[in-house]
Parts: structure tokens; sequence; C-alpha cells
């Protein structure tokens, strides 16, 4: 209701332009209980259904930081509905309006954990299943320098491969598939692999299909040779890595900025002087706390 406070609400904007594409992303959406109820990251993925799955055996639900709802469920999801409004507009020359929820956006993208609940994947408690961390081939585990090497190895051919690279010998292992030896075997994985640093690891597993790959740091990924071979990460002019525009287009490829990000407001009076706005109007606008300044400060 914020926007309607302002009289910028759907109704009003799509009267004067109704070719608008309107977007509306909040946690919980525009109706129902909890819309306008306050929440975060974690209470979106909670009623999801989502967090539900997400932790290791006999531990609490853990929601891995605040990726899946905002930036997944919410951000890209909303960013996909846009993009489909605008190609629904070539053909009708009308907008709309999309209502996107975080918990809704992000119980779609787990669209798979409902579709593969009858292939027997998810029918174990949390944190014993295949792709939970309940199998020893598809797990983290930690190298003698204090690092961790991330293990997939479903697929036969390449656990295989990981058993060769562990020096042991499958003939010697209980099936791959024995639910009841996971446990002795993660024990076993996680022994071998903290005999060896995460460089004596990938240079084992390197150029294999064991599925087996380092746990990079921020301060460790940029340099990675895969990474720097693909230009996967860029430094700006604050010598600051973050990671390049993904995904990469072969004719129109993102051009990244090389600048510094910009301050919250430091831009509001030049945009606002550009589309009109007199500096008196400005001036009120900011007595009004309707907008915001934020100057760079200079660096002596």
């Amino acid at each position: 209701g914020v926007m309607e406070k302002l009289g910028l609400g759907p109704e009003v904007l799509l009267q004067e332009n109704p070719r608008l594409i309107y977007a509306r992303l909040t946690g919980f959406g525009q109706t129902g209980k909890y819309a306008k109820s306050a929440g975060h990251d974690i209470n979106y993925l909670a009623l999801s259904g989502v967090l539900s799955k997400l932790g290791r055996k006999d531990e609490n639900p853990y929601a891995p930081v605040n990726l899946l709802a905002d930036f997944a469920g919410g951000g890209v999801m909303c960013a996909l509905g846009i993009v489909t409004a605008l190609y629904e507009r070539t053909t009708s020359g009308k907008g709309q309006i999309i209502d996107a929820s975080m918990v809704e956006g992000v119980a779609y993208l787990s669209s798979f954990l409902w579709k593969s609940q009858n292939l027997g994947l998810w029918n174990r408690p949390r944190g014993e299943n295949l792709l939970d961390s309940g199998a020893p081939f598809y797990e983290t585990y930690k190298t003698s320098d204090g690092k961790f090497m991330a293990v997939g190895a479903i697929e036969p051919q390449f656990y295989e491969q990981l058993i060769k690279g562990l020096g042991l010998d499958s003939n010697k292992l209980p099936n791959q598939l024995s639910f009841s030896d996971w446990p002795t075997m993660k024990k076993k994985f996680a022994s071998i692999f903290a005999q060896k640093t995460q460089a004596e690891w990938c240079s084992i597993f390197d150029g294999t299909d064991a599925c087996v790959t380092p746990v990079l740091s921020f301060d460790d990924v940029a340099s990675h040779q895969h990474n720097k071979q693909r230009s996967s990460f860029i430094k700006n002019d604050q010598e600051e890595i973050s990671p390049r525009p993904a995904p990469l287009l072969s004719r129109t490829p993102a051009v990244p900025s090389f600048k510094r990000d910009p301050f919250i407001g430091e831009h509001t009076e030049e945009i606002l002087l550009e589309y009109g706005f007199t500096k008196q109007e400005i001036t009120k606008l900011y007595s009004d706390k309707v907008i915001e300044f934020s100057k760079p400060k200079a660096n002596l």
C-alpha cells in the first residue's frame, strides 16, 4: 500500500499508461493472511516448505544465508515475470500487474523437490537423503590445511573415479547406494581427505570426472585457473572483486562497469534535475523525507 499512499498505485499509473508493466515484489504477496506482515528471507523460506528440507541429520533446519527467497525466489522470479509480461505485451499491446511473492517464488523454484518426491530421493528424514548431506559421495570434506573439498560423485562411473582418487578399492567397499553404510563411509572419506591439503587433492582430481572440486573462499575464487580463463570475476577501480554479469550472451554480452558501487542517494539530485524537477522541488522532497542524499567523502 506504500505506492497507493503516494498516489502511484497500479490502477492510477495503468490508467495513465495502459502498456505499463507494474511489478510488485513482496515477501508474502499482495493478498492472504500475511500480506501486510513483516518478514525476512528465512520466514518466506519457512512458509514455502523449502526450509524443512534444508539441514543436516538431527539438526534444526537452516537457511543458506538469504539467497533463496530474497534473490532467487524474489528478485530473479520477479525479473522473469517482467520479461514474460513484456513478451506478452508484444501481442496484446497491454501492460499488467505482477504479484511477485517470495514465498511462491521460492516454492516454484523448488518444483524439482515436489515432483521428485515419489522417486525415492526424499523418503528418508532430513539429512539422510541423496542430495541433503546424507550420502558420502555428495558432501564436503575438510582437508589437512583447514580448507574443504566438495564431492558430487552421484553416477556410478563418477563414483568409481572418486574411489580411485581416494586410493580405495571399490571391490572391498559396500555398494554405493547402501544407505545403512553411508555413515561409516562418510567417516572413512573424511579421514582420507584430512590427510592431504586442498591443493594436493586438486592435483589428484583435476582433469578427472570424479566431480570433486575445491570449496573456494571469496579471497581465492578470482585467482582460480578456471575462473581466470573465463574472466568470471572483475575488479573495479577500488580494487573490489565481484562476479561478472551472467549469463554470457554471444552477440550482446553485458558490459560491466568498473566504477565503484554508488552510495544510496548519491545521484538522486542529478537524476531528478534531468527529469525536470526544480532545485526548490527537490529541496522540498528532501525536507519531507521522500528522498535521500548521500555524497561521497573526499579521500584526504
